[in-house]
């Protein structure tokens, strides 16, 4: 319950940032009395694509925590919290990278992710379930590859990808929209039903070939951090990582928005175009290739 409401809230959030946004750039609204203004349009797309997105990134250290409940280390009470700050601090230090927060969240589920909005201003996460399940050499490499992760920039370039996707779909499918309520549909005056009908079908039409763009720079990206962690920790102790998730083999109870960040990430939809991770499998092939 305590998700869904700070889920509610991040979403009215933006909304409403958005609108003030609109209000002061003095956007006027994409349909008028002459019909669909494209620049508006875009101007509207553009703003809300992007703007959502990067509100999101910004906002993304906030609900992470309060989403999976992790608790940030301040003060190092235990040898483990003592071991985790040491760890990423050393990592962070080769990768080139001030030393981002470490918290620990309650969860019997083996994983661990990594937000932030800038590479300098960035959380690293594990689950109880990591550190009670996996082996020290098998954590500190996912703790470089969460780190890595961060170094990489992959939460911005991520988010700039999503801005670009959201403002295609809302700037096409409200132009399919007008195009088949006015050509088709032969409306005069204004816009009618179909305009509507037929932008929502196509916002979610277009939505699921932008997810597909989406998902795929997500599964490279977690190449790329896994590659990472063998230069920051080793790719033995990386692979042994991912074999000890092939182990575990639990699937993900991470939020949904909170899926693409985690290690061992989420399952496909109904194919692996959906998938935010590549498998554990050509993960260690890949490594095993470096």
């Amino acid at each position: 319950m305590k998700r869904i409401v700070y889920f509610l809230v991040t979403n009215l959030a933006i909304v409403l940032v958005l609108s003030i946004t609109m209000r002061l750039l003095g956007i006027e609204p994409y349909l008028n009395a002459n019909g669909l203004d494209l620049g508006n349009l875009l101007a509207f797309a553009a703003i809300m694509g992007f703007g959502g997105a990067f509100i999101s990134l910004a906002m993304s250290k906030w609900s992470a925590k309060r989403m999976s409940g992790a608790v940030v280390i301040l003060e190092p009470q235990t040898l483990t919290e003592i071991w985790l700050m040491k760890t990423v601090r050393v990592q962070a230090d080769i990768a080139g990278i001030k030393m981002p927060e470490v918290a620990v969240f309650d969860s019997p589920e083996v994983n661990a992710f990594a937000t932030g909005m800038t590479k300098n201003s960035a959380l690293v996460a594990v689950s109880s379930g990591l550190l009670n399940a996996m082996s020290k050499d098998e954590a500190e490499a996912v703790l470089a590859h969460e780190v890595s992760h961060i170094a990489n920039g992959d939460m911005v370039t991520l988010t700039l990808i999503q801005g670009v996707v959201n403002t295609f779909v809302m700037f096409f499918s409200r132009v399919i929209g007008y195009t088949v309520d006015k050509v088709i549909f032969k409306t005069e005056k204004g816009t009618g039903p179909a305009f509507f009908i037929t932008m929502i079908i196509a916002e979610l039409l277009l939505g699921v070939l932008a997810t597909m763009v989406v998902m795929w720079f997500s599964r490279q990206r977690e190449f790329r951090a896994d590659a990472g962690a063998a230069r920051l920790s080793s790719a033995k102790k990386m692979i042994a990582a991912l074999q000890r998730l092939q182990a575990v083999h639990e699937p993900s109870v991470l939020p949904k928005q909170m899926v693409a960040s985690g290690i061992a990430g989420g399952q496909a939809n109904w194919t692996s175009l959906f998938a935010s991770h590549p498998s554990l499998s050509a993960r260690i092939a890949a490594l095993g290739a470096l």
